[in-house]
């Protein structure tokens, strides 16, 4: 549509311009015809009148309409525990139908795209169900965010509605119906399977620590399983245990002594029995630190404060620490004879000299600490302690923020249910103002406002070289961390604790001066988990350098030994070797650093995690809950071609959006040289004619 930026009435203005102009250089006599006159005098019109109408600013305003076609999106569970316990004949209807269901609604008008557990999109005709784990909700999830720019209709979702992992969906909202295919057997198949095994990651030298087992077992009630429990291939105990009728678990514990300081695999194992489906499930496997004593931990305070108590909590929930509590001023002083290895030291030093007393003990003891600031904190003292951490607060002033993890400190190791919990803490404060790394210092959590992720420390921690070491938490009010992960994860805050064990068990294993530190970044691998190491260098004066030569060999309990070379990048992004089978691996790692050779050894565990045979019988009561909540319907696979139809039923409509362009008539190019030939042909006309 054209239109102007002024009235339209001035366009007759322009042609009466044009026709003025035109009317006074040919109403004069002329050289040439009378018809040559008239189609002069036109050209002259045309182009006067339409620079004239050039003046009035007109545009072309274009309206594109599209139309987007409501799109279907088949989420396919491909893990093993479809290929496994699905009957033949049902798995074959579905790999066959599955194609024909994606065609179908293709050619019903549909945009189709497919999901699995491991491809974000894959091909309906080659599924392979090969996935180690099981998460519905993320599935779900990721469904309706990579489509949320596209007209999503409805989810298709294939599964046997078993989940090992993340969030159960049910209790997720999903704002799409959600048209379910039952797969695997509701039928329980004959079988014993260990369902848990719960045990300390910890244990002292010479004591006493439990193997708590949970038996599952189905068609074999009435009798009894023989569990053992292994070593390195010898069995350290072996137990019948009852299986009461009318139950389809019990629960054993085992008593083991812990040998030498190390790190130990225990094998806890179901005896397979005639008859049984499937032995894949009858095995677990412990890793335990063994190590000499309890770390003991001071947890001191300025004054009453509710951090302290999520802090003691947090470190109370992990075995391996002893702990003393002291706050200045209230119940009795800490006795001259109390000793520590790492000290927690809330808001000390404290304004107006509250705990005085206790930071001197801390000082002259020389132990590793970590410094939690907050309101009552002096600065000033705080910035002379050399901790790796200048503030310099505004005033008063606060920010709110959530935890952020660096990825480049790879010593913290988060997993992703700890990054995802960390996202949903409520915002606590910390102090508004300068905040500058010392030499060597690195920030092991940054600073998230609101949505907007900065590189303000949060959790920092000292140069390597420093003596004693030294970490710091900016943040007051962790407690609601604690509390808020409590409430939504059934009273199991794991995330909060496992962040402060973690950092005191850095502030005290990195205390004596390596150069070279490498380091598994988790805990405990699985068989299916790509296994990853971390490493710093240091120089001379203990500062971090980066794209050294590393040499490491790693050697499984077999002796079989693997060598790989690579460089520590400045990133931070760790040593990647893949997949491992499960064992207790040792490394040890060699580099030559500003001309002198250093070397680091170390442990890693890959436990086996056959999470997908742990379970046999199938959750149909899951998927049709997930279908009637979301206004969609349970299916099976031999109802795939009513699936198709109730969709088309369903009557979802596409959406129609409109976009409008507005361009400025002046800018397009070839009306200039329409102008200019228009003209051209009059000057040409004129000369030909004998005209000037």
């Amino acid at each position: 549509m054209l239109s102007t930026a002024y009235s339209p009435w001035f366009i007759l203005l322009c042609l009466a311009v044009g026709a003025g102009y035109a009317a006074l250089l040919y109403s004069a006599r002329s050289p040439w015809s009378r018809a040559v006159n008239y189609a002069l005098a036109g050209l002259r019109f045309v182009v006067v009148s339409f620079l004239c109408f050039l003046l009035l600013s007109p545009f072309i305003k274009t309206t594109t309409t599209h139309t987007e076609a409501p799109t279907v999106v088949l989420a396919v569970d491909n893990s093993q525990s479809i290929s496994l316990f699905t009957p033949n004949a049902t798995l074959n209807q579905l790999t066959t139908g599955l194609p024909r269901l994606a065609a179908t609604l293709r050619d019903k008008g549909f945009r189709v795209e497919t999901r699995t557990l491991t491809r974000p999109g894959a091909n309906p005709d080659s599924l392979r169900f090969t996935a180690s784990r099981t998460d519905l909700n993320q599935l779900l999830a990721d469904s309706r965010e990579a489509n949320a720019d596209h007209n999503l209709a409805g989810v298709v979702l294939v599964s046997d509605g078993l989940v090992n992992q993340g969030q159960e969906p049910q209790f997720s909202e999903f704002n799409f119906p959600i048209f379910s295919v039952a797969l695997g057997d509701t039928i329980a198949k004959k079988d014993l399977r260990l369902t848990d095994l719960v045990y300390n990651r910890v244990a002292f030298s010479g004591n006493k620590f439990p193997l708590e087992t949970e038996i599952g077992y189905e068609g074999y009630a009435g009798g009894t399983a023989t569990v053992e429990v292994r070593e390195g291939g010898r069995v350290l105990e072996s137990r019948r245990v009852a299986l009461p009728p009318g139950r389809r678990r019990v629960r054993t514990t085992f008593q083991v002594t812990a040998p030498a300081p190390g790190k130990r695999r225990y094998e806890v194992r179901v005896l397979p029995q005639a008859g049984e489906f499937t032995a894949l499930n009858n095995t677990r496997t412990a890793f335990i630190e063994v190590v000499k004593g309890k770390l003991r931990v001071l947890l001191a305070g300025a004054a009453p404060h509710p951090d302290l108590k999520a802090l003691r909590a947090a470190i109370l929930a992990n075995n391996n620490f002893d702990l003393t509590l002291a706050v200045a001023g209230v119940g009795q002083p800490l006795p001259p004879s109390a000793s520590f290895d790492v000290a927690v030291l809330h808001q000390l030093p404290a304004r107006g000299g509250l705990g005085q007393e206790l930071l001197a003990r801390v000082r002259a003891a020389k132990v590793p600490v970590l410094y939690v600031l907050g309101a009552q904190s002096d600065y000033n003292a705080y910035n002379q302690l050399n901790a790796g951490l200048s503030v310099q607060p505004r005033g008063a002033q606060t920010d709110e923020v959530t935890p952020l993890p660096n990825p480049g400190f790879a010593r913290l190791p988060l997993d992703e249910e700890s990054r995802r919990r960390f996202g949903q803490y409520p915002p606590v404060s910390v102090p508004f103002g300068d905040l500058r790394l010392g030499a060597g210092a690195e920030a092991a959590l940054w600073q998230q406002v609101g949505r907007l992720p900065t590189q303000k420390p949060l959790l920092v921690f000292g140069s390597a070289g420093a003596t004693p070491r030294a970490a710091t938490l900016l943040a007051e009010n962790t407690w609601q961390w604690r509390l808020a992960e409590a409430i939504a994860h059934d009273d199991h805050p794991e995330a909060y604790d496992r962040l402060i064990s973690r950092t005191l068990q850095l502030l005290t294993q990195n205390a004596n001066k390596k150069r070279l530190d490498v380091y598994p970044t988790q805990d405990v691998f699985g068989t299916q988990d790509d296994v990853t190491l971390g490493a710093e260098t240091y120089n001379a004066v203990f500062e971090r350098i980066y794209d050294q030569k590393i040499t490491l060999k790693l050697t499984d309990s077999a002796r079989k030994a693997r060598t790989v070379t690579f460089a520590n990048a400045a990133d931070g992004s760790p040593l990647h070797l893949g997949p491992l089978p499960a064992g207790l691996y040792r490394y040890q790692a060699r580099a030559t650093l500003g001309g002198q050779a250093q070397q680091a050894s170390g442990e890693l565990l890959v436990q086996n995690q056959p999470l997908e045979a742990q379970e046999s019988k199938a959750d149909h009561r899951l998927l049709a809950q997930l279908s009637r909540r979301s206004g969609g319907q349970l299916y099976y696979p031999s109802q795939l071609d009513k699936l198709a139809q109730d969709i088309e039923k369903a009557d979802f409509k596409p959406v129609l959006s409109s976009e409008e362009d507005l361009k400025d008539l002046v800018n397009l190019k070839w009306l200039f040289f329409a102008l200019v030939a228009l003209l051209a042909a009059e000057w040409a006309t004129r000369k030909y004619q004998g005209g000037i």
